[in-house]
């Protein structure tokens, strides 16, 4: 259990709660998934879900399940719309792992083979390269 507490205001909870604009790809009652406006890779998307914990150390057990048939939905979906060679899962608690966002989170990175991740380096994505990511990993989850 993390002895550090939930912080409400963190980002991705003002995304969930519609404070902040996002380009969502699917979303039901338990998780929502966007794409990451600082993205590693052609493609980046992140699984959100909805209930509040810091990361994995602090969450309920009981959301594991869904939040990952979420996560190889988006994943299946994230290989097919970018026609990537493969697909990274990484996720990240606290901050000697990387985590930079403070509420449970999972990355989607399609990848292609010879092609180095970008750092993150907390440059933003041009908004019109989001969009059209966005549509296309959409078209891919609306064709089930």
């Amino acid at each position: 259990m993390s002895s550090l507490a939930y912080d409400p205001n963190n980002i991705f909870a003002k995304i969930l709660r519609g404070e902040i604009p996002s380009h969502r790809v699917y979303e039901d009652e338990a998780v929502v998934a966007f794409m990451d406006v600082m993205p590693q890779g052609t493609g980046h998307a992140l699984v959100v879900p909805k209930a509040p914990s810091r990361n994995l150390l602090d969450a309920d057990p009981a959301i594991f399940g869904h939040l990952m048939a979420v996560v190889q939905k988006v994943a299946k979906a994230a290989k097919t719309a970018f026609e990537a060679d493969g697909v990274a899962i990484m996720q990240f608690n606290e901050p000697a792992s990387g985590q930079t966002v403070y509420h449970l989170h999972v990355h989607i990175l399609p990848r292609f083979q010879g092609i180095p991740l970008k750092p993150h380096s907390g440059q933003m994505e041009k908004p019109d390269v989001l969009v059209a990511n966005a549509e296309k990993l959409r078209a891919v989850l609306a064709r089930g």
